[in-house]
């Protein structure tokens, strides 16, 4: 029997204030990475669709970029705020998603650098200029859509194809709805 196709995007929190005596996991959302988060949202909604499961580090900056991904789209579900993903290497992340109720098609994560970049990496099929782009890391406001073939359960390294990488633009210091490829 054949497997519905699935669709994971990984998700780079969006550009934070710098380290605060509060200390990195309390670090909020600076006024451009609030903008980025905003103009990422509907992009992922109109590449992806609407999804069936959110997992989001506990952090307060992945926080607030869940939030305004969300907006007020029910496109996106209430999400499960996981403290696990705070610090999870690549294969800790990869053992969670391992575990996903296999009717979740589109799944969103929003974590933090190396884990998102190093995990697209590990899980594309192909050493491509894609994957180059993975193995150099994923700059914030980014989301990597990655195509799953398999079911949840027997994803792992070289099983699913990293179709796009996407981040809102900057014009004028203002985050606009295109997807750029470049790093900056």
């Amino acid at each position: 029997m054949a497997v519905p196709p699935r669709t994971l995007v990984l998700v780079r929190h969006a550009k934070a204030e710098s380290l605060g005596s509060l200390g990195d996991s309390k670090r909020v959302l600076a006024p451009r990475g609030r903008r980025q988060a905003a103009a990422l949202g509907p992009m992922l909604v109109r590449m992806v669709g609407p999804f069936d499961r959110a997992l989001v580090s506990s952090a307060l900056r992945t926080r607030e970029t869940y939030r305004l991904l969300a907006g007020d789209s029910d496109a996106y579900p209430r999400p499960r705020v996981m403290d696990e993903l705070y610090q999870a290497s690549a294969r800790q992340l990869l053992g969670i998603l391992q575990r996903l109720d296999e009717k979740d098609r589109r799944v969103l994560v929003v974590g933090h650098e190396p884990t998102m970049s190093t995990l697209a990496y590990m899980l594309h099929d192909a050493r491509d200029a894609m994957s180059e782009e993975m193995s150099r890391g994923i700059p914030t406001s980014t989301a990597c859509i990655i195509d799953v073939p398999v079911a949840w359960s027997e994803l792992d390294r070289n099983r699913a194809h990293v179709r796009e990488v996407v981040r809102p633009s900057r014009q004028k210091g203002r985050a606009s709805g295109e997807a750029v490829d470049e790093k900056s």
